[in-house]
């Protein structure tokens, strides 16, 4: 069995969107759970950095256009947020090239407008994705 990478700090990343989950369920804009998260995740002392922006590097050239993830936290995980029915594979999609942009290990994507709960999907980047 693979051993999990980041376990503990994305258990605490994931404990804390449940927790404005279940104080607030679905039905807001992302703006509404970005912010929420920003009191929780200073209330339970993790690391993090709102609406991060990722440079992105074609070749050793740094471009113009950015990205920006909604959190960083521990430096190393990205948090991309949705407030929508459903998941698609557009918004894993739009995760991994977060993950490629920093090289950062772990992305978790986390859906809260998915009814009756709090929809996640821990996404790592390997070495053999591309």
């Amino acid at each position: 069995m693979t051993e999990l990478i980041l376990k503990d700090e994305s258990y605490q990343i994931i404990g804390a969107c449940f927790e404005v989950y279940n104080e607030l369920g679905c039905g807001f804009l992302e703006a509404v759970y970005q912010e929420c998260l920003e009191v929780e995740f200073t209330e339970r002392g993790i690391p993090f950095r709102s609406k991060h922006r990722l440079t992105i590097n074609y070749k050793t050239h740094p471009i113009q256009k950015h990205y920006e993830a909604d959190f960083l936290c521990f430096d190393q995980i990205i948090i991309e947020l949705k407030a929508v029915s459903e998941l698609t594979p557009d918004h894993l999609a739009q995760t991994l090239n977060y993950l490629h942009a920093t090289r950062s290990p772990l992305g978790i994507l986390v859906n809260f407008g998915q009814y009756p709960k709090l929809q996640y999907k821990r996404i790592a980047l390997t070495e053999h994705r591309r």
